[in-house]
C-alpha cells in the first residue's frame, strides 16, 4: 500500500468555486482508481485560494489479476463461427479453448488470464482524464495553450509512494515541488510525501485546510471584538466566502468615521460585507459599532496598522457615495418616484413594474378583507413597494431593495405600517429568512408572490425540472409560510382567482393549486410530516385552505399512528381489494348503500349500524373543524371491522347476500373517503 498526493497549483481560484472543485477532483480520481481495480483506504481533498490538493491513502501498488471466460460456439459449429469466435479473442487458437458441456452440449470456452498492472503504469491515463474531465463553471485559456482552467495553471505536484507520477497538462509537467505563500514564502519546496508537503506549506504560511482557515479566522475575529467590548456580527456565508481568500489569514480591526455611522445599519453592513468582504461589528445593545473586521492575506512588520489604514481608506471612499446617495435620495418624496417605474420592464409578456404595482395594489386591498389588516395602508404600501428601486442608493447596492423603501417612507411621514410593509415585501425570500408577521406586511408579501405566480401561470411559463429562472418555487415556498406561520385561514382558490384576474387570463387555479401541493410537501418534509398524509387530504377535493388542510394532517398522521388506526388502514386495504378484484370480475361497480333488511349476520348489522354512526359523526366533527375528534370517530369502526372480516364470508354462495356485503364494503371506503382518501396512504 503506498500514498498518491496530487496539487494543481494555479493562479487564485474563485472562492464560491473551491468546495466544489475540490469534490469534483476527488471524486473523478477515486472513481477512476475503482475502475480500473484499484483498492485504497482513504481519500481527502483539500484547497486554497492557489492550489486543489488530493491525498489517497493505503492505495494499492498493483492491479489484481483478473480472469475472463467467454463462452464461445459449440463443438461442430461452421468454420465462419469459429473464426468469428477467435478474431473476438485476440490471436487465441482453437487448441487454448476449453471445451465443456452445458445442457447436454458441448461448447468452447476460452479462459483469458490478464494480469495486472503496476499502480504507477495506470495512475497518469487516471490522473490526466481527472484533470481533463474537472467541471468548471467558468474557464479559460491562456498564453498559446488550448486546453482550459480556471485559471493559469503553474504547476502540478503528483507523487505516489513518493515517486513521481508522469503527469503533464497544458505544458505543466508533474514534479516533487510546491510553492509557499505568495509573498511571505514563494519559494519552490520540495516534498515527499503528504505529512511532508502539509508541514512545509504551513513553515511556508499556507494553511491547506478550509476548515482550519474558518476556524483561525472566527477565532481572530472573536478576539479583537472581545477585546475591544464588542460582537462579531454572525455572518456564516462571508465566513465562507474569506476563507477562500486567503492563505494565511491574518485578522484586523479598522475604524468607521463618525459621519458615516448615520447612514442605516443596512447599508453600511451591506457595503462592507459585499464590496470590501469585511465583517461587522455590533455594541453590546446590538446596534452597529464604529468598527468593522479586516481579514488580511499578509503578516505586515508594522503589526497591520498599513494594511488598516488603506482598507479605512478605501472603505471611506464606498461609505461616501453611499452617503451622498442617502442624502440625494431623501430631498424628494418616495411616492414621486412612481412614474419613473414606467420605465422598467418586469417581464416582457407580463408588462412593467408600474403596472405590477398596480396589480399588487387590487390584490392587497382584496388579501387585506382575508388576513384583517387596514385596506388603506395595504393598498398604499403596494403603491411605494417597488419605488425604491429608482433610488441611488439602491442602483448602488441592489442588496437593500425593500429596506431602504422603509427608510425613505419613513421619511416621507408614512405610516410605520405602510414602511414595514415595504420592507418585507420580498420576504420570506428563503428557509432562512423570517416571516413578516405584521398583517399590512403580510398582505403586501403575499401580494407579490402571487401576482408573480399568476402572471407566469397565465403565459405558461412554468418551472421545469431542476430549471426555475423567475424563482416561482420559492415564491410558492413563501406564500405558504406566510399563511401557515400566521395560520390565516384563507381559500387558495379564491385568492388566485383574484390574483389571476388582473391579468384577464384563462383560470389557471386547478393547476397551480396542484403546483402548491407539491411545495406543501417539500416544506413540511423536513418536519417529518409524511407526503402520503398530505395526498390523502388533498385527494378529498375542495381543501385548499393550508390552516385546515394541516390540521386534518396532523389529526390523521396521529390516527395512523395508533394500532387503532394501523387496523382501519388495513381494514381499507383489504375492503379495496376486494371490491377492485371483485369489481373487474363481474364488469360492474357495487358502489351504493347495502339494503339493511338483506344481512345475514349479526356482524353485518352491527358493522353497517356502526358505518352510519361514523359517517354522520365525523362528517359533523370535521365540518365543525373539530379534526381529532372526526379522527377518534373513525377509530370507533375498528372493532366492528374485525369482527366482520373475521366472522363474515363476503364472496357467499347466495348472490343477493354477495351483492350486498360488497356494497357493505364499499360504505367502508365511503365513509372513511369523507375523512381522508386512505388509498393514497402507504403502509
Amino acid at each position: 500500500m503506498a500514498e498518491l498526493l496530487l496539487e494543481l497549483f494555479s493562479e487564485e481560484i474563485p472562492a464560491r468555486m473551491q468546495a466544489r472543485a475540490a469534490d469534483d477532483l476527488k471524486r473523478l480520481v477515486t472513481d477512476g482508481l475503482k475502475k480500473a481495480g484499484l483498492e485504497f483506504s482513504k481519500a481527502e481533498a483539500l484547497v486554497t485560494p492557489r492550489r486543489l490538493c488530493l491525498v489517497v491513502d493505503g492505495l494499492s501498488e498493483k492491479q489484481p489479476d483478473v480472469k475472463d471466460e467467454r463462452k464461445g460456439p459449440q463443438v461442430g459449429a461452421p468454420e465462419q463461427a469459429l473464426k468469428g469466435f477467435l478474431g473476438s479473442l485476440g490471436g487465441m487458437s482453437i487448441d487454448d479453448c476449453e471445451q465443456r458441456e452445458v445442457k447436454g452440449k458441448t461448447f468452447y470456452f476460452a479462459v483469458i488470464e490478464k494480469k495486472g498492472e503496476s499502480t504507477a503504469k495506470v495512475l497518469p491515463g487516471i490522473l490526466d482524464g481527472a484533470i481533463n474531465a474537472l467541471p468548471w463553471p467558468k474557464s479559460m485559456k491562456w498564453g498559446s495553450g488550448e486546453k482550459r482552467w480556471v485559471r493559469p495553471l503553474h504547476n502540478i505536484l503528483c507523487l505516489f509512494g513518493g515517486s513521481v507520477v508522469p503527469v503533464v497538462y497544458e505544458g505543466c509537467e508533474a514534479n516533487a515541488n510546491t510553492f509557499g505563500h505568495r509573498f511571505l514564502n514563494p519559494e519552490a519546496i520540495t516534498v515527499s510525501d503528504f505529512a511532508d508537503y502539509r508541514s512545509k506549506l504551513a513553515e511556508a504560511h499556507v494553511l491547506l485546510c478550509p476548515s482550519e482557515r474558518r476556524a483561525e479566522i472566527a477565532s481572530q475575529a472573536e478576539k479583537l471584538c472581545t477585546d475591544a467590548g464588542l460582537t462579531l456580527k454572525d455572518d456564516q456565508g462571508l465566513l465562507t466566502e474569506v476563507t477562500g481568500l486567503v492563505e494565511w489569514p491574518v485578522v484586523l480591526m479598522g475604524d468607521i468615521e463618525a459621519e458615516f455611522m448615520e447612514l442605516p445599519p443596512e447599508v453600511l453592513s451591506d457595503t462592507m460585507r459585499s464590496h470590501q468582504k469585511y465583517f461587522s461589528v455590533l455594541n453590546a445593545d446590538g446596534s452597529m459599532a464604529a468598527k468593522f473586521i479586516v481579514v488580511a492575506n499578509q503578516v505586515s512588520t508594522d503589526g497591520g496598522k498599513a494594511i488598516i489604514a488603506g482598507n479605512e481608506r478605501v472603505l471611506r471612499a464606498r461609505l461616501s457615495d453611499a452617503k451622498f446617495f442617502w442624502d440625494q435620495d431623501r430631498k424628494v418624496s418616495l411616492a414621486s418616484r412612481a412614474d419613473k417605474l414606467k420605465d422598467i420592464v418586469f417581464h416582457a409578456k407580463l408588462g412593467t413594474v408600474d403596472e405590477k404595482v398596480s396589480r399588487m395594489k387590487v390584490l392587497a386591498g382584496a388579501l387585506a378583507e382575508h388576513i384583517g389588516a387596514d385596506k388603506a395602508q395595504a393598498e398604499r404600501a403596494a403603491e411605494l413597494c417597488k419605488c425604491d428601486l429608482v433610488t441611488g442608493m439602491v442602483y448602488e447596492i441592489p442588496e437593500v431593495q425593500g429596506i431602504m423603501g422603509r427608510y425613505y417612507a419613513l421619511h416621507d411621514g408614512e405610516a410605520p405600517e405602510v414602511a414595514d410593509a415595504i420592507a418585507d415585501h420580498y420576504s420570506p425570500a428563503g428557509p432562512g429568512d423570517d416571516c413578516p408577521t405584521a398583517p399590512v406586511s403580510v398582505c403586501l408579501a403575499m401580494a407579490e408572490k402571487l401576482d408573480t405566480l399568476a402572471g407566469f401561470w397565465s403565459i405558461d411559463e412554468k418551472p421545469t425540472g431542476s430549471k426555475d429562472p423567475f424563482a416561482l418555487r420559492r415564491a410558492a415556498l413563501g406564500v405558504i409560510r406566510l399563511i401557515v406561520e400566521n395560520k390565516l385561514s384563507l381559500s387558495l382558490m379564491d385568492v388566485f382567482a383574484q390574483a389571476l384576474a388582473n391579468y384577464k387570463a384563462d383560470d389557471v387555479s386547478s393547476d397551480l393549486l396542484i403546483f402548491f401541493a407539491d411545495r406543501l410537501k417539500v416544506h413540511l418534509k423536513g418536519e417529518g410530516v409524511r407526503h402520503d398524509l398530505i395526498d390523502a387530504v388533498f385527494a378529498l377535493g375542495g381543501e385548499d385552505d393550508l390552516v385546515r388542510l394541516l390540521a386534518r394532517v396532523d389529526a390523521l398522521s396521529a390516527l395512523v399512528g395508533s394500532d387503532d388506526g394501523a387496523n382501519l388502514l388495513a381494514a381499507h386495504k383489504r375492503a379495496s381489494n376486494i371490491l377492485r378484484i371483485e369489481e373487474k370480475k363481474d364488469g360492474k361497480s357495487y358502489a351504493g348503500s347495502p339494503d339493511e333488511a338483506a344481512f345475514v349476520e349479526d356482524a353485518e348489522r352491527n358493522l353497517f349500524a356502526a358505518l352510519n354512526d361514523a359517517g354522520a359523526e365525523g362528517s359533523k366533527l370535521a365540518g365543525e373543524e373539530k379534526f381529532e375528534d372526526a379522527m377518534a370517530a373513525l377509530a370507533k369502526l375498528r372493532g366492528p371491522l374485525d369482527t366482520f372480516f373475521e366472522d363474515v364470508m363476503v364472496n357467499a354462495d347466495d348472490e343477493k347476500v354477495r351483492e350486498n356485503r360488497l356494497k357493505l364494503l364499499s360504505q367502508i371506503q365511503s365513509v372513511m373517503g369523507e375523512i381522508a382518501d386512505f388509498s393514497k396512504i402507504e403502509g
